[in-house]
């Protein structure tokens, strides 16, 4: 589906349940062999021994493509990274997600209007700064600075063949034909690209790490008071 039809079904998905009568638990579908990291989360999943107020859900891929992503649909599932914790995302941290995780929801269930600002923030992130135009902008700023670069001046290859879009779409068939056309710039833009900001100076980098930093050593101090209480409400 292309970006943007896919953009207003997440914003349609996103109204269908209120929050206040979503599940309380952090959920992921996935395939988890993809990356160790993954594969590590699935021992967060609910077992006879622990809750951790997670649910995961492996995801076969084979079987999705065979079924046609009936069941796949990226506004039914899935969110997307922001840049600033307890901003756009809750911080979980590799080596102890599993904790981390049930902390996240156990904070997020008693602090429900706290959670769904983190919530909001992300989604308008999407909404407004994950389209299209903006990917594009970034393709020509991306490949503009990147010519800059070369230290030869690129040549047409003698064997090379022009790419049009009949022979890139009308080979496929079914919904990659589809989805093809459907995404397919008709015409030029009538506004120029964006302007490329300034480089950050190391200052500038530095101190946005710091503040993110900050941050998540701040959740993590939180996170060890709550399982600090939990352990001695247990003995």
């Amino acid at each position: 589906m292309p970006w943007e039809d896919m953009l207003r079904a997440i914003k349609k998905g996103r109204k269908r349940t209120k929050w206040e009568q979503r599940e309380p638990y952090a959920f992921w579908k996935g395939n988890p062999h993809v990356a160790k990291n993954r594969l590590d989360l699935m021992k967060c999943n609910l077992s006879d021994q622990y809750d951790w107020n997670v649910r995961l859900y492996y995801k076969n891929w084979s079987k999705v493509v065979d079924e046609g992503f009936n069941n796949s649909k990226l506004e039914d599932q899935c969110t997307y990274r922001s840049m600033v914790p307890m901003q756009h995302y809750w911080p979980i941290r590799r080596q102890d997600k599993c904790r981390d995780l049930k902390f996240a929801v156990e904070w997020g269930n008693n602090h429900t209007q706290q959670a769904q600002d983190i919530g909001k923030a992300g989604s308008k992130f999407i909404e407004e700064i994950l389209t299209m135009r903006n990917v594009y902008d970034y393709m020509f700023h991306l490949l503009n600075e990147y010519s800059k670069l070369l230290k030869y001046k690129p040549t047409v290859p003698s064997k090379a063949r022009r790419i049009c879009v009949e022979s890139t779409a009308c080979k496929q068939k079914g919904v990659w034909k589809e989805f093809l056309f459907q995404s397919l710039v008709k015409s030029p833009s009538n506004k120029p690209p964006c302007e490329l900001p300034p480089p950050y100076e190391p200052q500038a980098i530095q101190a946005s790490m710091d503040k993110i930093d900050n941050i998540d050593k701040q959740v993590e101090n939180w996170g060890n008071v709550y399982w600090n209480k939990l352990n001695d409400t247990n003995q």
